[in-house]
């Protein structure tokens, strides 16, 4: 951790939402004025698309399994390296994974491969990271450590499951029976490697439905937010100072499940997300001028 150099890292699985709060942060960066060095987690992928395709195949083959949530296909020293430096000196490496068109035509590589490694823009406030692994402890990397404000975003695991099949249908091409495949081969590295991030966190923001989820390998519904609550557990309350009587009034529709629990509409959740962590940004910002 750095009180000159501050870390934000939003962590969370696949199809999980961190996408969404990745928007809520840069809208409160931008109403700040805070200039964030913003890191996206799949450019610590270990392979480009093609190469991930070809060896998680030969994996599987061989009875092993090789996925984006372990270690053999991401850069895990190379990730904590970056929070290490930016920490002790405001600067580090960085690169890209094109996902699509849209990114191609951003960064001149097509769909599916990762752009060199270049050095973080000068000057900036803190880094912000969105990605898989932005809380990871393994017996030689700990990625955690380095991280000034730590959140989990978590859908409870059926719903998880549907948001993921749903986005691979729609944008990957993959059939039901493919992403289902995915999502079990996953499932060793996800227990071991993406689940205990969120006993790290300093708070948990996970989405719960409320229409029946029972299989979620039979349906192609997503619920929507009029149809879900989030529940916000803080888990650092020496870090993040909640008012849970104002957040009551200020989110209509909320209630607390325990004294440090607020379970509110799911429509509201970037409202809250705004409430409860602008106050701990500007206390970042404040230290880091000092």
């Amino acid at each position: 951790m750095s009180a000159k150099h501050p870390i934000i890292a939003v962590t969370g699985s696949s199809g999980a939402g961190t996408s969404i709060a990745k928007d809520a942060f840069e809208y409160m960066f931008r109403k700040n004025g805070i200039k964030a060095a913003v890191i996206e987690g799949d450019c610590f992928h270990r392979y480009n698309r093609a190469e991930m395709d070809k060896l998680s195949a030969e994996a599987e083959e061989q009875g092993q399994n090789l996925t984006h949530f372990g270690p053999e296909g991401n850069l895990f020293e190379e990730l904590e390296e970056l929070f290490k430096s930016y920490g002790e000196t405001g600067t580090g490496q960085r690169r890209f994974y094109v996902h699509d068109e849209k990114e191609a035509s951003q960064h001149g590589h097509p769909p599916g491969t990762l752009t060199a490694w270049e050095p973080l823009e000068e000057g900036t406030d803190l880094l912000f990271y969105e990605g898989l692994h932005g809380g990871v402890v393994t017996d030689t990397v700990n990625v955690a450590q380095h991280v000034d404000l730590l959140i989990g975003e978590t859908p409870i695991i059926n719903l998880e499951w549907m948001q993921k099949i749903h986005r691979d249908r729609a944008i990957r091409g993959y059939s039901s029976e493919d992403a289902t495949k995915l999502i079990l081969s996953r499932m060793y590295d996800y227990v071991n490697y993406i689940t205990p991030q969120f006993s790290r966190t300093d708070i948990n923001f996970q989405r719960v439905p409320t229409i029946d989820t029972s299989n979620p390998f039979a349906t192609d519904y997503v619920p929507s937010n009029d149809e879900s609550y989030s529940v916000i557990h803080v888990r650092n309350r020496e870090k993040i100072d909640v008012d849970f009587r104002h957040l009551l009034e200020m989110l209509g529709g909320s209630s607390m499940s325990s004294p440090d629990t607020i379970v509110v509409p799911a429509g509201k959740k970037v409202f809250a997300m705004q409430l409860i962590l602008l106050p701990v940004i500007n206390d970042l910002m404040e230290h880091k001028n000092k």
